[in-house]
């Protein structure tokens, strides 16, 4: 395991990595940069070797999705028919969309990830290493089930082709200018479409891990700034005897301690608040064709479950596994922002309960500080899909059901 592991790392290490702002960027973005190194989708790596892998992996995922899209205008006739290709075809034109609009983007995703290496940004304590650590291994933890669920779905989507009752069957839907469907060239062509079908949904998986991977980067960050203004007394009082702490407030080099220390965290929350703003303005179109493919897949996958259930197990499988990735994907990155707004709104009790009323907004510019970031944190920060849903899990929840009465229309039009 550890040969595996130390080739993993060395056929990996990327520019991305090299050029990090830092540990804790690192820390968050090392698996990331290195599947999205491993997809031929890195931004920064540009040496010959890789342009030349990059390009070719491009050019063979544009390639397919073209056959795929030509299959859906000219073979695709009945209702079954259209599902089948419209399923893998609707993601991975919003995968490609996604992924230009993170290359139009990328000096605002390289600032976002480089956030927490603000001179403003505290982790001194253990409380706020533990936070940091907390959110690091949760992002992790989440990075490794998104590709577990979609290797298990890419599993079952290989393995039907093989026991169905189709001769020269392809595990996409994808009409090709030659004729395969010889004895010799078919093993060829479906070595082929296997592997570059494998990268096309690594491709569309490698834009969730990006979104996921910055969305709790954020959160990290909104964490330990609550609790930087909850224990902003403590810090300024550092390592002198608590005990007197009545008596250090009123002293003069503590007010002025503190005034510097709540500036920098005033600086800190409106550097949070830039590139929040800047992620939510570089993700709501995207997201708003997220949201509406999603839908549209959902309604899909889960009417050919209920259509297979019983008739063909691969078949069923296949679908039950494709329809939990979209659910679940949709799910995290919905929860990821309920939670930013949570957060974004709790840095306002945290400024309340920085004890302040112990005299220090007696102190000049105090007052007007606190009162300015608690004002500004009860405006809550909605991320949004093309301004008109909230990603929020009651969005979700709204999605889900309107995508289970669409599948009971189509189950009635099919039984008609």
């Amino acid at each position: 395991m550890d040969f595996f592991h130390r080739l993993w790392t060395k056929s990996t290490q990327c520019k991305a990595l090299e050029k990090s702002s830092g540990k804790l960027e690192t820390m968050f973005f090392e698996s990331v940069y290195r599947v999205t190194y491993f997809a031929g989708m890195a931004l920064l790596d540009n040496t010959l070797m890789y342009r030349i892998y990059s390009g070719a992996l491009k050019l063979a995922i544009g390639f397919l999705i073209s056959c795929e899209v030509w299959h859906l205008v000219t073979k695709s006739t009945s209702l079954d028919g259209f599902i089948d290709n419209v399923n893998a075809t609707l993601m991975h034109f919003i995968a490609l969309y996604r992924y230009q609009n993170m290359r139009t983007n990328k000096t605002i995703y390289k600032n976002l990830a480089s956030a927490m290496e603000s001179p403003y940004f505290d982790t001194s304590t253990p409380r706020r290493k533990e936070m940091v650590r907390f959110w690091s291994q949760r992002n992790e933890r989440f990075l490794k089930l998104l590709l577990l669920l979609g290797s298990c779905t890419l599993a079952a989507w290989h393995i039907y082709p093989l026991v169905d009752d189709i001769d020269y069957n392809l595990m996409v839907s994808a009409r090709f200018p030659f004729d395969y469907q010889t004895p010799i060239l078919y093993p060829i062509v479906y070595v082929i479409v296997f592997v570059v079908f494998n990268y096309t949904s690594l491709f569309v998986m490698v834009n969730d891990l990006i979104q996921q991977a910055h969305l709790m980067h954020l959160l990290c960050q909104y964490t330990v700034l609550g609790d930087c203004f909850e224990g902003i007394i403590n810090d300024c009082i550092g390592d002198q005897n608590k005990t007197d702490e009545r008596h250090i407030i009123r002293t003069k080099q503590f007010r002025k301690k503190f005034l510097k220390r709540l500036n920098d965290l005033v600086e800190q929350h409106k550097l949070i608040l830039k590139n929040t703003m800047e992620l939510k303005h570089s993700l709501s179109m995207p997201m708003l064709g997220q949201l509406v493919a999603s839908a549209m897949l959902i309604c899909f996958v889960s009417y050919q479950a209920t259509r297979t259930a019983g008739a063909s197990n691969v078949k069923f499988f296949m679908s039950l596994l494709y329809l939990m990735y979209n659910l679940f994907e949709l799910s995290i990155f919905c929860k990821w922002c309920d939670e930013i707004k949570l957060q974004s709104e709790n840095i306002a009790n945290s400024v309340y309960c920085s004890r302040w009323e112990r005299g220090l907004t007696a102190t000049r510019g105090v007052g007007a500080r606190l009162l300015l970031i608690a004002t500004r944190a009860r405006k809550p920060l909605v991320l949004t899909a093309g301004g008109l849903f909230d990603l929020s899990l009651a969005s979700y929840t709204t999605l889900v059901k309107t995508s289970y009465s669409a599948v009971t229309v189509l189950r009635r039009f099919q039984q008609n």
